[in-house]
């Protein structure tokens, strides 16, 4: 494939908050701590602070979680390099979407391997190695049971509830797994011989990308959790992060930047098998909402150091858990992740933990042959598809009409006779010239309706340039999203099973530039 580079700032996808954190604007500096380049990672090593305790208790935690996979070396190699005190990772996390979901959970990947290979060869002297933050315990079961092939979109529906990792994969959804007859084998494989969830997940996650040496982290883990105790307790009791969270937001709306995520003043959910639901204080008790569960203070104390994995962060402390429990320098985000990190600076400044290098995932836009075609024969760019398609339709159909029809001649004729008559009907009646004014503003909206009828005429005349355009625009913006954010990559897998290989080619996980891609 060939790739092509665009500004980030001419594809009208991205915020302005997250294109000047991009572009590394001084007011935005107090809510992080290293700019997002190659040069910050001496800096970022030098910051963080992990203990042998903690890399002992995730090495083993990890060795757990992959029982029953036979590891790549590279895998393996990973593992065993994570024990070194010099070996840090890079991260990036995703929910359990079906089949991978849409394209941009294997850019996530890619532009993670990709920076953990920079970093190796750069800095020789420590190991950087990759991983996917597999999550398992987010609840939301609507916003992953699906997937979109060919404008089709095939989904799975269950009755199960609780933390998505959990669901069982059933008789429903070996019935469903019949239907997708055309799945490739990676994926086939991993569903039909997993009994849950998160274990189909890490099954096929590990057979695309485990021989580049990625890692998959599950955060549902007891051994895990026992680090965050002290900030499960300052959350419960105490609130810390709301406040912190709060602080920071407050901040960077007084900057004119919306937030992402709004902290709530308990930022924990209950977790156990089919439940997980936000904890409130009520009173002088805990009670997890949507059940009959309460706790006193002391139950909850107690229930903290007995079992943590019951409380599972939201999303203003999962990012503290993850640097917690990882050796990690840097994570890869999309635009809202990215902006919802730089609300949370507070809370890992309040509880000594390293901030991570914030980095944009890679943007790509994969085009195939016909859509090419398509492109060639109206004259475009790659530039070009990303500008506005009714307004390109406006000019493309004026320049190519065989007549004015915007009537501009006629008008101005027009326009002068009724104000040369007004003029000199004013000398005989004053009043005749506003008579003469308000005719020329009737017969201005008549030539306007005409010239109306002339463009529709000149678009049923130009039908197939523009049916073009419009079928160029749905494949890169399908429904009018981005295509990264609909497509699943079976798209392409399937007529190429070295799409992902290829992608290690072209990604650069500090070009912070929209990729289109030709085959």
């Amino acid at each position: 494939m060939k790739k092509h580079c665009i500004d980030l700032h001419e594809t009208g996808q991205f915020s302005s908050f997250f294109l000047d954190y991009i572009a590394g604007k001084a007011e935005l500096r107090p809510f992080y701590s290293h700019l997002p380049a190659l040069e910050s990672f001496p800096k970022a090593i030098e910051n963080k602070s992990f203990s042998p305790e903690t890399r002992k208790i995730l090495c083993q935690s990890l060795q757990n979680q992959y029982e029953g996979i036979e590891l790549f070396e590279e895998e393996k190699s990973s593992l065993s390099q994570l024990s070194d005190e010099k070996t840090f990772t890079v991260t990036t996390g995703h929910q359990l979407n079906l089949f991978t979901g849409p394209l941009y959970f294997i850019y996530k990947i890619v532009s993670t391997i990709r920076l953990a290979e920079q970093l190796n060869a750069a800095y020789p002297a420590y190991r950087f190695v990759p991983v996917y933050w597999m999550a398992t315990e987010d609840h939301d079961f609507d916003e992953i049971n699906y997937f979109k092939l060919d404008g089709k979109k095939y989904q799975w529906n269950s009755d199960q509830h609780g933390a998505v990792g959990d669901f069982v994969l059933d008789e429903g959804f070996r019935e469903y797994l019949k239907t997708l007859g055309f799945i490739p084998e990676v994926f086939k494989s991993a569903y039909s011989s997993s009994k849950t969830l998160k274990e189909a997940v890490r099954k096929y996650v590990h057979d695309l990308f485990g021989k580049k040496g990625l890692l998959i982290v599950d955060g549902h883990d007891a051994a895990l959790k026992t680090v965050f105790k002290h900030v499960i307790r300052e959350d419960l009791f105490e609130h810390t992060p709301h406040k912190e969270a709060t602080l920071k937001t407050e901040s960077l709306e007084s900057l004119g930047y919306g937030g992402q995520i709004f902290p709530r003043e308990i930022n924990l959910f209950y977790l156990e098998a089919g439940i997980r639901e936000r904890i409130e204080r009520q009173g002088d008790r805990f009670v997890v909402l949507n059940t009959e569960l309460s706790f006193s203070q002391a139950e909850m104390e107690a229930l903290i150091e007995q079992s943590p994995e019951k409380f599972s962060p939201n999303v203003v402390l999962r990012p503290l858990y993850q640097e917690m429990i990882l050796p990690n320098l840097a994570y890869f985000g999309g635009p809202a992740e990215v902006v919802y990190w730089l609300q949370l600076k507070g809370v890992f400044d309040h509880f000594d933990q390293a901030f991570p290098i914030l980095l944009p995932r890679n943007f790509a836009l994969v085009l195939d042959k016909l859509t090419q075609q398509k492109m060639r024969q109206l004259g475009w760019e790659p530039a070009e598809l990303f500008g506005d398609i009714e307004q390109w339709k406006k000019e493309h159909v004026a320049e190519h009409a065989q007549e004015d029809i915007e009537l501009k001649a006629e008008k101005e004729q027009l326009a002068q006779l009724f104000d040369q008559r007004g003029e000199s009907a004013a000398a005989l009646e004053k009043s005749l010239q506003d008579s003469f004014a308000s005719a020329k503003t009737r017969a201005l909206k008549i030539l306007d309706q005409m010239s109306d009828k002339l463009r529709k005429a000149e678009e049923r005349r130009q039908h197939v340039d523009l049916a073009r355009a419009d079928a160029v625009k749905d494949w890169i913006a399908p429904g009018g999203s981005p295509q990264e954010r609909v497509v699943n990559m079976m798209q392409f897998y399937l007529q190429d099973q070295s799409f992902v290989e290829q992608l290690y080619e072209l990604f650069d996980p500090l070009d912070f530039r929209m990729m289109v891609l030709e085959p």
